[in-house]
């Protein structure tokens, strides 16, 4: 499915943009930062409530930023927090799982599943995961372990994912010269995740392994984008419904707009069922 920017969203990410060079704004003030569900536990992170719902009744997002595996932006991801939970009417826990180069591949995938586990232990009604950039790849890879280990599947969102760790895409090259990141940057994020483990090797790199019999995934990726592919690949597969945006902003990685707060309230940004 492709889903054509009108002028009007065109126009919203563009200004989104702006705010890279003026700074990041806080959430607006119905934002709760309470814990959504009771207990403690887990990895570290930080809630976002802007739906008056509880995690028992409503479930929780348990949203897993980008950043390449090495870096997070608190605040960037505090106000998508707030974006997500407004448009999914739900808690959103946005985990602080550990970085690379000092805590390479598998801590973080071990942070996400630990966080899941915690969630559900501590009453959510249910857990969706949503990742960006480096944060989509740890979803994908979150999903193949659960499923290796036999447990339920959560629903899933993935936006511009790295899917396959060689690297092979066509769209690094196509695309080459259109987006904010280019596969030498790629090179270096995925050798500094991975630190010797295979890149052709599940569940670290996603599109090799067993796909079959994963929940319904919504998988976005700008067509523009060097990892277009790395998302179109996938297609065919059981595990992705993958939906299409022009890019608006001449193939920028999607979600350097998604983290400032462009996430649509309205059904299109509805978990997958």
């Amino acid at each position: 499915m492709h889903i054509r920017a009108t002028t009007e969203e065109v126009a919203a990410v563009r200004a989104r943009f702006d705010l890279l060079t003026a700074g990041v704004p806080d959430p607006p003030a119905d934002s709760g930062q309470a814990p959504a569900l009771p207990g403690a536990g887990g990895p570290p992170g930080q809630w976002v409530n802007a739906s008056e719902q509880s995690g028992t009744d409503a479930g929780v997002v348990l949203y897993v930023h980008g950043g390449g595996f090495a870096h997070t932006e608190p605040r960037a991801e505090r106000l998508l927090g707030y974006h997500l939970s407004k448009a999914t009417g739900r808690p959103v826990f946005a985990i602080d799982y550990r970085l690379a180069p000092a805590h390479p591949y598998p801590a973080a995938l071990h942070d996400v599943l630990a966080a899941h586990d915690d969630l559900l232990a501590r009453g959510a009604a249910e857990v969706v995961l949503f990742g960006e950039s480096a944060g989509g790849t740890l979803v994908l890879s979150a999903l193949l372990a659960l499923k290796a280990a036999r447990k339920p599947l959560p629903r899933a969102v993935a936006v511009s994912p790295v899917t396959d760790l060689t690297l092979s895409s066509l769209s690094l090259k196509a695309n080459d010269g259109q987006d904010l990141i280019d596969r030498a940057v790629l090179e270096r994020v995925c050798a500094q995740y991975l630190a010797g483990a295979r890149p052709d090797q599940a569940p670290q790199s996603p599109l090799h392994g067993d796909l079959a019999g994963l929940p319904g995934l919504l998988l976005v990726a700008g067509s523009r984008e060097v990892l277009a592919d790395d998302a179109r690949r996938s297609r065919p597969r059981p595990l992705f419904s993958a939906a299409w945006r022009t890019s608006p902003t001449k193939g920028l990685h999607e979600p350097a707009c998604y983290s400032k707060g462009t996430v649509a309230s309205d059904e299109r940004a509805r978990p997958p069922r």
